[in-house]
């Protein structure tokens, strides 16, 4: 199992893969440039919660490097 990105492990510009709400029980991932980071606190179950360059808001499940 592949572990989720803590926070420190994100930032701002960064390319990753997020799970958008509606896509949470297809798992399906939207592939985007983070603009803003949106939780707070260092991990989350589901995921760092971020906003994309295009608007879109999810969890990250994976950085693209």
């Amino acid at each position: 199992m592949v572990s989720i990105p803590s926070r420190d492990e994100i930032s701002i510009g960064m390319m990753v893969q997020i799970i958008l709400k509606q896509d949470q029980k297809t798992r399906n991932l939207t592939d985007g440039t983070v603009k803003k980071i949106l939780t707070s606190s260092i991990t989350h179950p589901h995921g760092i919660k971020v906003e994309l360059n295009d608007g879109k808001i999810g969890r990250v499940q994976k950085i693209i490097l």
